[in-house]
């Protein structure tokens, strides 16, 4: 889960004026409330729901539906990630610099419900080939991101804009109302859509097309809701963007720089130089925000082990036990954790942990906590690699390249010995009768010694069986117990009792004789035996991890810097996001590792990049967030009367809690 404190700068004309008056008279029942607000935070539940329902179903629609192999697949899931944290810059130039909040919200809003639609028809097997489902997804996955993150800075932007400067402790519990839809969105739908994906069937498999169609629902639930509250809501004029305006800044002290500095004298910093045609006040800015973002440099490591929540760490659940005792679990439905526990740590920590920390005299600064963090994350991929170190004793690697897995079965009443010429240690043991040795991929297969054709139906699953020693194709079934499995054949029906078929096992049924009740089960993979409880430990970790470094790390930004420069801020932390999707994406691509060393490189890249992180904090010098800005205030205000006579007043806030994104 990603966290955020939202920061807004709202500018307010006398153009606009007339309109926020009319406005005030419309509120929630008697209160400062104002109504618009009850659209906004439908909207945002509803977009959250269809943006993290959509993305728990990735990784294995990727690898089971366009089947992919689960590098391409995490490189993809990654990919996407990273280009949802891209654009956030691009939604925010539209709407400071071109449309507005509103506007850019209700246009990008459309973008997205089209690329959900189009990512849902794609998921329909009967439209088109396999060429046909690819090109469907990737378009749509393209839009989807430009639409979320084309609207990720504005909305909690536009709610804060509809109150009234007076109005802060409301304004305060607006973000607290707000952080909650959309922790529930996010937790209910990787609830339910993993649901509609395995337990509904369509097109005679999961059902892939209703999965991604609900969320595709609740985001035109979403728009249409929040465009029902046009007439409500306070829409500001853009007022430009401070990031172009630094951006600009920056480009003329570069240029002015290598232009003069052979003929002036040096200046005390390089920025300095851009004061020919820039405020100082602008440019002392500026200054502190650099000194932020160099400490973003090594922040990217961080997601990169956070971001494989959704598909290394769901990879690895789909080879595990998921039986929660009675209560089976859908391997995409473990990153619902991160969100509940997320709430549960945030209280503990500050009410808790650091007030204890704080007893024993150790002086806990927000760069200590962040370092602390990325060693928890680290610790939390440690975990990982235990975990999977285990849950690999018992599953079967696929063949690597010109291998194959080989599968022998023994029908005859006597032990048989096999030996293949130049490989006689592959079966050092005589195979017993009705014993299947080697291993095989399938979940389950029946091979039918009669001499009549079956028709054998395992849960919803169907089976062909050829009469004399015919084999069925394996074919996967859901985990449950089989005590009366319906066999069909020209001249009788009858049951069979498989018992329980378990994760992640292949089972071999042979049916022989004549009699109905002659069938041995033989079990060629053995079921997971790693129970998915031992994911839980990494889930704790990584959250811990993350209430110590991404709330601490915006709340120490934003304090070391002006309020006019935090949007400048929050699109570099994103842009940390982003970057570390970026690195996961090329260590899938390119490291082809096993799965347990990558999670151990992850861990100790993580450790590497904390240290580093430490002596830059040591030699960082904290600026007092009470004097930022007032050196240069009377400056500031002659400079802005100067370049926008009717501005009225600017006011800059940020939410009291972080929200997951």
């Amino acid at each position: 889960m990603k966290t955020i404190h939202f920061l807004f700068l709202s500018v307010y004309t006398s153009e606009t004026a007339n309109k926020d008056v009319m406005l005030e008279l419309i509120k929630l029942c008697g209160t400062n409330y104002p109504l618009s607000i009850g659209f906004i935070v439908v909207n945002e539940f509803c977009e959250r729901f269809s943006y993290y329902g959509m993305k728990a179903l990735l990784t294995l629609y990727f690898i089971h539906y366009l089947h992919w192999d689960k590098n391409l697949s995490t490189a993809v899931y990654h990919a996407f990630s990273s280009l949802c944290y891209f654009t956030p810059v691009l939604g925010a130039l539209i709407a400071d610099s071109w449309l507005g909040k509103f506007w850019t919200i209700t246009y990008l809003s459309i973008l997205y419900v089209i690329g959900h639609v189009v990512k849902s028809v794609g998921a329909i097997p009967d439209v088109g080939d396999s060429t046909v489902h690819t090109v469907l997804s990737m378009l749509g996955l393209i839009l989807i991101a430009f639409g979320t993150g084309g609207i990720k800075p504005c909305v909690a932007a536009f709610g804060g804009d509809q109150f009234e400067e007076e109005h802060t402790e409301e304004r305060r519990k607006f973000f607290s109302i707000f952080y909650m839809s959309i922790n529930a969105g996010s937790v209910l739908s990787t609830v339910i859509t993993p649901i509609l994906r395995g337990d509904v069937q369509c097109f005679g498999g999961d059902c892939y097309a209703l999965a991604f169609g609900v969320p595709a629902a609740l985001m035109v639930v979403a728009l249409v809701v929040f465009v029902c509250g046009s007439g409500l809501y306070k829409k500001s004029p853009p007022e430009g963007n401070v990031m172009l305006r630094m951006f600009r800044c920056v480009g003329f002290a570069i240029g002015n720089r290598s232009k003069n500095s052979k003929h002036n004298s040096k200046r005390e910093h390089w920025l300095d130089w851009a004061e020919e045609k820039y405020p100082k006040h602008l440019i002392q800015e500026i200054k502190m925000v650099m000194r932020v973002l160099v400490l973003y440099i090594p922040l990217p490591m961080f997601w990169a082990l956070f971001e494989q929540q959704g598909s290394r760490w769901t990879l690895q659940a789909t080879r595990m036990n998921m039986d929660l005792g009675g209560f089976v679990l859908k391997p995409d439905q473990m990153q619902m954790l991160n969100a509940l526990l997320i709430l549960v740590f945030i209280p503990i920590f500050d009410l808790g942990v650091y007030p204890l920390i704080g007893l024993c005299r150790i002086k806990l600064t927000p760069l200590r906590k962040m370092a602390t963090g990325m060693i928890i994350a680290a610790l939390a991929f440690g975990a990982a690699t235990v975990v999977e170190l285990n849950v690999i004793k018992t599953v079967v690697a696929p063949p690597l390249a010109k291998e194959s897995l080989l599968q022998v079965v023994n029908l005859a009443d006597r032990d048989v010995k096999v030996s293949i010429q130049g490989q006689e240690d592959i079966f050092p043991h005589p195979i017993k009768p009705y014993e299947v040795s080697s291993t095989s991929q399938w979940v389950i297969l029946f091979i039918n010694t009669r001499n009549e054709d079956l028709n054998i139906t395992v849960g919803n699953v169907e089976f062909f069986v050829p009469a004399n020693f015919g084999m069925s194709t394996g074919k996967a079934v859901e985990r449950q117990q089989y005590t009366n499995v319906i066999c069909r054949s020209s001249s009788e029906d009858y049951s069979i009792d498989l018992g329980l078929l378990d994760f992640g096992a292949s089972y071999t049924v042979i049916l022989r004789g004549v009699s109905a009740n002659e069938q041995a089960v033989m079990e060629d993979v053995q079921a997971n035996n790693i129970n998915i409880a031992w994911q839980i430990p990494q889930y704790v970790l990584i959250t811990a991890g993350e209430v110590m470094f991404s709330i601490t790390g915006l709340e120490f930004s934003y304090s070391q810097a002006p309020a006019s420069m935090k949007s400048v801020l929050q699109a570099g932390w994103l842009m940390t996001v982003a970057f570390g999707n970026v690195i996961v994406l090329i260590v899938a691509e390119g490291a082809g590792l096993q799965q347990w060393t990558e999670f151990l490189l992850f861990g100790g890249l993580l450790v590497a990049v904390c240290i580093i992180f430490s002596i830059m904090a040591y030699f960082y010098n904290y600026v007092n967030p009470d004097q930022l800005g007032k050196d240069n205030d009377d400056e500031e205000h002659k400079d802005l009367k100067k370049d926008n006579p009717e501005m009225m007043y600017m006011t800059a806030f940020e939410a009291p809690k972080p929200t997951k994104m």
